[in-house]
């Protein structure tokens, strides 16, 4: 399903999509459309996009791509898929809300990992926007 979303490649698409998205809630999928957890995601974001386009964007980031490399390390994309946040081209952090001990000290950059179902996603994203009052 990922076929279906917008797929970034090249740097100049990344910063175009951060600085053009505004009022909405920008969802950025860094990851492979090769990994098989990432594909699970895409299918999740593909079923979504509908439901959420009111107040949120959603893209994927091919982290394969040289020119994005440039992301992959700002953002420190170490495992995949990784979800960035941003709200009118500014970098959200978010509380997964975890009490766990490794997850105390996440950096809160990011969401690593899939979802288990869309309105996991849905829930996630419908939180970032009220936490900026959307």
């Amino acid at each position: 399903m990922s076929f279906l979303m917008t797929t970034l490649r090249e740097k100049k698409e990344v910063d175009s999509i951060i600085r053009d998205t505004i009022d909405k809630v920008l969802v950025l999928r860094f990851g492979r459309s090769t990994d098989s957890v990432c594909l699970h995601l895409d299918d999740i974001l593909s079923k979504s996009v509908r439901e959420v386009s009111k107040f949120a964007t959603v893209a994927l980031v091919d982290i394969d791509s040289a020119d994005t490399h440039v992301y992959v390390k700002y953002f420190d994309i170490t495992l995949i898929p990784s979800i960035v946040f941003f709200f009118n081209a500014h970098h959200m952090k978010m509380d997964s809300g975890a009490t766990s001990d490794w997850r105390r000290n996440a950096d809160h950059t990011k969401w690593v990992g899939s979802f288990q179902k869309k309105q996991d996603f849905i829930d996630v994203v419908e939180e970032s926007g009220d936490s900026i009052h959307l």
